[in-house]
């Protein structure tokens, strides 16, 4: 199972590589935006629209390497105090009955729309905008389909950190952070001891 969630990492990993690479892009791009507009007062509506094109690339694909990390947004008060097999059921249960529906919902849902974008040759509507609308559209149900793919390699650490096979990251860290806590307590103690014996001399 451990082998199997390296793939599934993996995989994620190049999900992540991918929209690293769409990151720069469009960091580089804002860029050119700014001076051209600013400096030769000059300005692209193609250019302009490639921000959010680029954009729409990295929250609809960072969204399936994030969960690789558990690195959505977690807002709850009792998860953080549960032992690391209660947090991995609950995610097991989370990725089963919510990931799941949903990612198939609007996956299933958005391929008319991306095909019937396909079919009309669909266009930005603006003089100079960009032509292949369809392109970013058909990347809504491929970014549900790459988190459905995510959320059983998701599942899958998860049963392995519920079967005892490694802890989960963050569990990992914090134990470390006590035990380094717990070393600097003996060290305190070790020297306080030892300025009393020097006293009692």
């Amino acid at each position: 199972m451990l082998k199997l969630e390296k793939l599934f990492d993996r995989f994620a990993d190049f999900i992540g590589a991918i929209t690293s690479i769409a990151m720069v892009l469009m960091i580089l791009n804002v860029f050119y935006d700014v001076i051209t507009r600013y400096v030769f007062n000059m300005s692209s509506i193609g250019m302009q629209e490639m921000e959010w094109h680029l954009f729409s690339v990295i929250i609809l694909l960072g969204v399936a390497y994030t969960l690789k990390g558990d690195g959505h947004v977690r807002v709850d008060i009792i998860y953080d105090r549960l032992s690391y097999r209660k947090k991995a059921m609950i995610n097991m249960l989370g990725a089963i009955f919510f990931i799941l529906p949903i990612s198939l919902l609007v996956g299933i849902s958005s391929i008319d729309n991306a095909v019937s974008a396909y079919a009309s040759m669909e266009q930005s509507g603006n003089p100079g905008g960009l032509q292949y609308r369809w392109i970013v559209k058909a990347l809504i149900p491929l970014s549900f389909l790459l988190l459905i793919i995510t959320s059983v390699g998701f599942f899958i650490k998860n049963l392995n950190v519920y079967n005892g096979l490694h802890p989960l990251e963050m569990d990992r860290i914090k134990h470390e952070v006590e035990d380094i806590k717990h070393d600097i307590e003996e060290h305190k103690h070790h020297i306080v001891d030892t300025d009393k014996k020097g006293e009692s001399k």
